[in-house]
């Protein structure tokens, strides 16, 4: 199913030339992501959320869970939501002779869509799986543990985001960059 990135207002990048429109580039980090930060409306106001997901190239959709209650739950419920769903890592850190300049390597998808609870228990199952199939790849249903149950969907919530339009994003520094670090290689380095 083709993605609308061109004509949609909300995915409009300002800074074209980081803009990423190649598909394959935008899925590919949908499939890395550990994690994406989903927005709805919650009377009236802004509600985020962090939630580990699983993108389905098949549905063109994204599966999430959580429980069958709370804000989340009832907001999607009760309005067959419109949500955004923000995906990024970052990369190096980018240090400069002004405070003004300094910046960050980044990588981004946001996805704008709409959510729905999965009724249908064969569906459920197969979000789920996805889920635990992009986060423990290297463990398999019924030898390394318990799939998936009817009893387990009783409890558990699946979210399904069907997108409506995305839109990559990337920063990148050229390898050379003077000073360019990690995050994780400034701790312990003063």
């Amino acid at each position: 199913m083709p993605t609308n990135t061109a004509s949609s207002s909300y995915t409009a990048i300002r800074r074209k030339e980081r803009a990423v429109t190649d598909e394959a580039w935008i899925q590919d980090l949908l499939h890395r992501a550990p994690f994406g930060v989903m927005a709805t409306v919650v009377d009236g106001r802004p509600f985020t959320v962090a939630r580990n997901f699983a993108y389905d190239k098949e549905k063109h959709a994204i599966y999430m869970h959580g429980a069958q209650k709370g804000r989340t739950y009832t907001t999607i419920q009760t309005n067959n939501e419109h949500v955004c769903l923000n995906v990024s890592e970052m990369g190096r850190l980018l240090p400069a002779k002004r405070a003004m300049n300094f910046s960050v390597e980044y990588s981004g998808v946001v996805i704008f869509g709409r959510a729905s609870l999965v009724e249908e228990a064969d569906e459920a199952k197969r979000g789920l799986q996805l889920i635990v199939d992009k986060h423990f790849p290297h463990l398999r249903p019924d030898q390394d543990y318990e799939p998936v149950s009817d009893v387990d969907l009783k409890i558990t919530a699946v979210i399904r985001i069907d997108i409506g339009s995305w839109s990559g994003k990337q920063k990148k520094a050229p390898d050379d960059f003077p000073g360019a670090f990690y995050e994780d290689k400034k701790r312990g380095s003063k």
